[in-house]
């Protein structure tokens, strides 16, 4: 059976990676789902101060490595990624102002090779929405992998747990947690 491909964008790669590990290229699930970022991932890192302080970890030898493996395009894939790109950015600057050059990247790649993109950022999320294109929240991937048996409800907690203590819980987390889990959020 083929993977299917699912592909982070930066802040929920920056969410989960620490707490599973290796978090990419590990397919789970009956569907061999595999998880992907793109390279401008460690670009939008290098890039920032911020990040590279707050997620200090993130340049250790085992993440990067993980992050080395990228999604194989053709040449025709390359350029369909590339109009799509194009189209998507023409119309956050002339319509829908929030979403950056890298989310909508994420959103083209996906856009082409029909796969879901997992985001918490409500602007990438309408974005995808106004193309028709899948997206999933966070949880909703930790929903995934625990049906799965993928990691147990003990890790999701801790992971929850973690997110409350970077101040990153996001939006709704506690309403979509209840439903997903079927239990209180545990924070």
């Amino acid at each position: 059976m083929s993977q299917t491909k699912i592909l982070l964008d930066t802040n929920s790669y920056l969410r989960l990676a620490k707490s599973i590990h290796p978090l990419l290229f590990v397919c789970f699930g009956s569907t061999d789902n595999c998880l992907y970022v793109l390279q401008e991932l460690d670009v939008e890192i290098s890039r920032s101060r911020r990040l590279q302080t707050k997620f200090s970890w993130v340049g250790n030898a085992e993440y990067v490595e993980n992050r080395s493996k990228k999604l194989a395009l053709s040449k025709v894939q390359k350029s369909d990624v590339e109009v799509a790109y194009e189209l998507l950015w023409d119309y956050v600057v002339n319509n829908h102002p929030g979403p950056s050059k890298v989310d909508c990247k994420a959103l083209a790649h996906a856009h082409v090779l029909g796969i879901r993109v997992v985001t918490d950022d409500e602007d990438m999320r309408s974005l995808a929405e106004t193309f028709s294109i899948e997206t999933l929240r966070t949880l909703d991937l930790l929903k995934i992998m625990l049906d799965c048996g993928h990691v147990s409800i003990q890790l999701v907690r801790q992971i929850a747990a973690y997110w409350n203590y970077e101040i990153d819980l996001p939006k709704n987390f506690r309403s979509d947690y209840a439903v997903l889990f079927g239990e209180a959020s545990p924070i």
